[in-house]
């Protein structure tokens, strides 16, 4: 079986920049361990398979893939698989044109708006198909410290402490000081399990910036993925609008963010983060951002 495959880096508007993600089309005969091979074979973050819709009436179903497990949902595959299919399937009138984009996921049904505009990156967006739900009670400071190879007194600013929210995959966030601090983390992962969840991903995050535009720079760990570090991750930041609106307490209404993050390792992402209050609480998470097709190919099975 000979399968298309397409790459692109998201929430990026340069190539070799942002998260790279691999897209596998037509593996509808696929098993899952073979999804699994492949996507190990690719090893990024993450690797989709676009499959044949269960509803006609929506653009595909697809599952997303880490080089250890699969995700029943993750925030750069969705923007990034909805900007190829409206690419792919939305012939260029010349100008803008728009495409929404109905993608079946393990979470649900996740709708996406796409905008593209000839000689600029396409941009997407759509609103996470949940609010983030709150973990309980987080590992001792001292743990949390460790796993991330900082120490206690770098954790936290402001009112800000350790939180756990899950969107899909549950996250840890751990506040730090500032860009010196967290330029220093890094997955201790012979004191991973001591600190996190089994599975989980920890979130670093800081409100010093790289670029004024930007609200908050964050690095991302999930070794228990396969992933040790990710340049940009669209689930944390959907499950870090709890944390804002936990701990910033923003006012009713509209609120946007931009958040850094794949700075270190080379790959600056910068992910866009709309949330939307309501007498105190939190009512809707939407997350935005571009991407740029890297390269095409087919693979063997």
């Amino acid at each position: 079986m000979r399968l298309k495959f397409n790459t692109l880096d998201v929430f990026t508007t340069r190539r070799f920049g942002g998260n790279p993600l691999a897209i596998v089309h037509g593996g509808d005969e696929l098993e899952t361990v073979d999804m699994q091979a492949i996507a190990r074979e690719f090893n990024l973050s993450e690797t989709v398979f676009v499959l044949t819709p269960e509803n006609p009436a929506h653009s595909a179903r697809v599952r997303i893939f880490t080089p250890n497990a699969e995700l029943p949902f993750a925030g750069h595959p969705t923007i990034g698989t909805a900007i190829l299919l409206a690419e792919l399937r939305a012939p260029s009138l010349g100008g803008g044109r728009s495409a929404i984009i109905s993608l079946e996921q393990r979470i649900g049904i996740v709708r996406v708006g796409v905008r593209m505009r000839d000689g600029e990156a396409a941009y997407a967006e759509f609103d996470s198909p949940k609010l983030p739900d709150e973990q309980g009670a987080v590992f001792a400071v001292e743990d949390l410290a460790s796993a991330v190879g900082l120490i206690p007194s770098e954790i936290g600013f402001e009112n800000h402490r350790p939180t756990a929210f899950t969107l899909g995959l549950p996250f840890t966030f751990i506040p730090v000081r500032s860009l010196a601090t967290i330029e220093k983390a890094r997955p201790v992962t012979s004191r991973w399990d001591r600190g996190l969840a089994a599975g989980g991903a920890a979130y670093v995050y800081c409100r010093e910036t790289v670029h004024q535009t930007s609200q908050f720079h964050a690095r991302m760990f999930a070794p228990a993925q396969g992933i040790s570090e990710d340049p940009a991750t669209g689930a944390a930041a959907a499950a870090f609008a709890a944390v804002i609106a936990r701990f910033d307490d923003p006012p009713g209404g509209e609120h946007r963010y931009q958040i850094e993050q794949g700075f270190e390792m080379g790959r600056p992402s910068l992910i866009h983060l709309s949330l939307v209050m309501n007498d105190g609480r939190l009512q809707t998470v939407r997350i935005g951002g571009h991407a740029v097709r890297v390269g095409d190919g087919e693979m063997e099975v």
